[in-house]
């Protein structure tokens, strides 16, 4: 039966049938193709796409989710491309689309958008409507959320870098701060829009911020910030993802010599980046495990 659906940039995306040869540029999607079909539908995936652990390894690899390696994944004859407008360029999107290839593009910010985009994936795959293993995925994040409206008046601040040299963050509009949200947490830069130029994100004195016409396009959801403006910030946890940068102890170290809340409570805890920051099949499973961990910060 033939599908059709409208992807994140707009476009008509059309199939004649449910894909048998899908090539995934998003490791979270690579994820959920293998748990919704099976990995035998996978026939190429990125260096990055890493799960299902020792199971992923069969597929081949076609360069990175920045880099693509487009020759190899039209000689592959997919069916069906997986990109994010975040992860994969739009070069190389518009290359497989030049050379004929269907390609769906995701680009989900908040919870309700990952659980649409499951929606969607299903659709796409052919996975019959109303499929137990959605629903399922669906109940666990209402549960989350039900937990979390016992602290919906006084949520759990939270500082969450991604990235330590430059020491970066995440602002409201992104995946990884609404499913803090939807777990009881607050992001203390969620209000902190990225600054352009360097100088300007960092507070230099003297230098002014670009304009917003002058911004453009450019995304603004991944602020550059100082210790002394997350000291001024005072969250009440911490939370060091190992993705995409792997935060070690003395990260922590770090972290624990400022002058907050989260210090003083020994409220520095390492987190899974997968869960903060894959959308798909994961999110029930991730939205559990931060409820657990934030309502265990909390009573700290």
């Amino acid at each position: 039966m033939a599908i059709e659906i409208v992807d994140a940039l707009g476009r008509s995306v059309r199939l004649a049938r449910a894909p048998e040869r899908i090539v995934s540029l998003v490791p979270s999607e690579t994820e959920s193709v293998a748990e919704l079909v099976g990995i035998e539908r996978l026939v190429g995936r990125t260096d990055y796409c890493v799960e299902p652990r020792a199971a992923i390894e069969v597929v081949p690899a076609c360069g990175g989710t920045k880099r693509a390696d487009v020759e190899r994944i039209v000689a592959l004859m997919p069916d069906l491309v997986l990109a994010n407008k975040e992860e994969n360029t739009r070069r190389d999107v518009d290359r497989l689309l030049e050379a004929g290839i269907v390609v769906h593009v995701s680009f989900p910010q908040t919870v309700e958008d990952a659980l649409a985009y499951l929606t969607t994936l299903a659709k796409l795959l052919g996975v019959e409507e109303g499929d137990e293993r959605v629903r399922a995925i669906e109940a666990r994040v209402e549960r989350a959320r039900a937990r979390a409206t016992a602290y919906a008046a006084s949520p759990l601040r939270v500082f969450v870098p991604i990235w330590m040299d430059p020491l970066m963050t995440m602002d409201a509009r992104t995946f990884g701060s609404d499913l803090l949200r939807t777990c009881g947490a607050e992001n203390v830069f969620g209000d902190r829009a990225r600054r352009y130029p360097l100088a300007a994100d960092l507070r230099h004195e003297g230098v002014a911020a670009l304009s917003e016409a002058e911004i453009g396009e450019r995304d603004t959801r991944y602020p550059r910030v100082t210790l002394e403006e997350v000291a001024e910030r005072a969250p009440d946890a911490i939370l060091l993802p190992d993705e995409p940068y792997a935060f070690s102890d003395a990260d922590a170290r770090a972290f624990a010599a400022l002058d907050v809340p989260a210090a003083r409570r020994s409220a520095i805890a390492h987190v899974d980046g997968k869960d903060l920051f894959w959308y798909g099949t994961r999110v029930g499973r991730a939205a559990e495990r931060l409820s657990e961990r934030i309502d265990a910060l909390r009573a700290l």
